[in-house]
């Protein structure tokens, strides 16, 4: 049963946690779930991201997301085999974002920092991958496997702005090559 747990969690990395489901899909208690999540976040295998929900918290999903520290596990237990099939696979885009992520979150523990890293979703959708803060202010970023960039990749930063107040920096992250960078953004490529 835990194996087959493994393997529906993996099949949800980047998504909120719903402990419910993932409990009748098991087959096995709500806190017998929690309990094993527990135990594969004390064993670095996976963390959670919470939700930013400061000043705003009624607007605000609060289930964290879940994701593992080693993208080629997740892989793994998902069943693709080659990049080929990772190319069209439909979780390219949250195993990108997961990649991404958990490479930033072991960069801040190799630097001896808490993992204070939150993501950002209400109600109507609005949702920014990671938001990073910087004591009052945030580093946003949007995280995309695309190759190109697109306008509606800036829509969701430029909305969560509005809302959280003083940014720091905007950032989008993508799997294309660098062109050029809407103002006030910076942009990594991967």
């Amino acid at each position: 049963m835990f194996q087959k747990f493994l393997r529906l969690l993996a099949g949800r990395v980047g998504q909120l946690i719903n402990f419910q489901s993932l409990s009748n899909d098991v087959g096995v208690s709500q806190p017998t779930i929690r309990e094993w999540i527990i135990i594969l976040e004390a064993s670095y295998i996976l963390f959670k991201l919470p939700p930013f929900h400061e000043n705003i918290s009624k607007r605000l999903i609060k289930s964290p997301k879940i994701y593992f520290f080693d993208t080629g596990l997740v892989s793994y237990l998902i069943g693709v085999e080659s990049s080929d099939q990772l190319k069209t696979h439909h979780l390219r885009g949250l195993l990108f974002e997961n990649m991404i992520i958990a490479e930033m979150v072991k960069n801040r523990l190799h630097l001896d920092k808490e993992n204070n890293f939150l993501f950002y979703r209400d109600s109507n959708g609005v949702e920014v991958d990671l938001v990073v803060p910087l004591g009052s202010a945030f580093d946003l970023y949007e995280i995309k496997a695309s190759s190109t960039v697109t306008q509606s990749f800036f829509k969701n930063l430029k909305k969560v702005e509005k809302h959280l107040g003083q940014i720091n920096k905007k950032h989008l992250i993508y799997a294309g090559e660098l062109n050029t960078v809407q103002p006030n953004m910076s942009r990594c490529h991967v």
